[in-house]
């Protein structure tokens, strides 16, 4: 039983693109889900299924590369609010991750999104992953 699915589920697209995998298997669940739709918009992963295998829900996460020589789309992947530290922020304040070429995950009260439609919406939340 993992405690924080989040860093799970970003520990495992991390080890899987290190070694150069096609697919990830991750467990699903309903903010894992959110974060994985957010991926395929902003064109960090290529598709992604649900599936289910003795009565537990998975995710099948199928990972972009680019050219020949199959370098993997998401250069880096770090979970800032954990557990044991909690990170908000307010509308003002939203993270610009490397000058808005990567993105933030916010999870805020309107649910999962980017820093960038959190901006425009003017809301604030708590900042789960920076990937660029």
């Amino acid at each position: 039983m993992v405690n924080d699915t989040i860093s799970d589920m970003l520990t495992r697209i991390r080890n899987a693109n290190m070694v150069g995998h096609q697919i990830v298997q991750i467990p699903s669940t309903k903010i894992s889900l959110a974060i994985t739709e957010i991926l395929k918009e902003e064109g960090y992963i290529e598709d992604f299924e649900s599936y289910s295998e003795n009565d537990r829900k998975y995710l099948l996460l199928s990972l972009k590369y680019i050219g020949k020589s199959r370098n993997p789309v998401i250069c880096k992947i770090k979970r800032i609010s954990k557990p044991g530290l909690r990170v908000y922020s307010n509308a003002k304040q939203l993270p610009k991750v490397l000058d808005n070429l990567g993105i933030a995950i916010i999870s805020t009260s309107n649910g999962v999104m980017t820093n960038l439609k959190a901006k425009e919406l003017g809301i604030g939340g708590e900042i789960l992953c920076y990937i660029w």
